[in-house]
């Protein structure tokens, strides 16, 4: 799975209709640059490939009146819709060592509703546990990393990896049962993202061709 493909999708998604610097803005606002694939030519890259595909709409922007080139905003479509919930869910879900994916994740668990979104978090916690019982019995982490030689310090990392994460997703199932965060049908949610104009204290470089007006 690609990191950036979810995070686009959601950053369109939450603002119903943006151009390539807003959503580069937001992915920069929520620290996305440092985490994630989602520098500057990547997050254009894909814009451009899943309006190809059919899960954004590209409107084409008439020039401001200052010049330059026409400004594409993009509209998440309902196969597009589709294609984010099924990416989220996954990711939710997924365990493969990727912070990335798993960040993405987080960002936007709100988008589902809290029931759903429990269920997944708890099916994280059976495949971490089925991950770890499937490692474990040929290492045994008690016995040290040392039986295997210093490559035991590999399989030391993957699994107190996943421990940690186990234990993080039962915080985070703790909070969210406890009435945390507002959740899909419940409300205004969390504004996540800039508004229109408005300054980026994390922005990293000058907009693209096409976007800055």
């Amino acid at each position: 799975m690609s990191a950036i493909r979810l995070l686009v999708l959601g950053a369109v998604r939450q603002h119903g209709r943006a151009h390539g610097y807003q959503v580069r803005n937001d992915l920069e606002y929520w620290g996305a640059h440092e985490w994630s694939n989602a520098k500057p030519g990547s997050i254009y890259h894909a814009l451009k490939q899943m309006a190809k595909q059919g899960l954004l709409h590209a409107h084409e922007i008439a020039p401001s009146t200052a010049g330059g080139p026409p400004r594409t905003e993009y509209e998440i479509t309902d196969k597009g819709t589709e294609e984010f919930l099924r990416l989220l869910r996954e990711a939710l879900v997924a365990y493969d060592q990727k912070m990335d994916i798993q960040s993405a994740a987080i960002g936007f668990i709100v988008d589902l509703r809290r029931d759903e979104a429990l269920d997944l978090l708890r099916e994280r916690i059976r495949g971490i546990e089925k991950w770890r019982a499937a490692v474990t019995e040929h290492y045994i982490p008690e016995d040290g990393p040392g039986q295997l030689g210093h490559i035991g310090e590999i399989m030391n990392l993957w699994v107190h990896t996943a421990d940690s994460d186990a234990a993080w997703t039962r915080g985070l199932i703790e909070r969210i049962e406890g009435g945390a965060y507002t959740f899909a049908g419940e409300g205004e949610p969390f504004v996540a993202v800039l508004a229109r104009g408005e300054e980026n204290p994390y922005a990293t470089g000058e907009p693209h061709p096409g976007d800055a007006h």
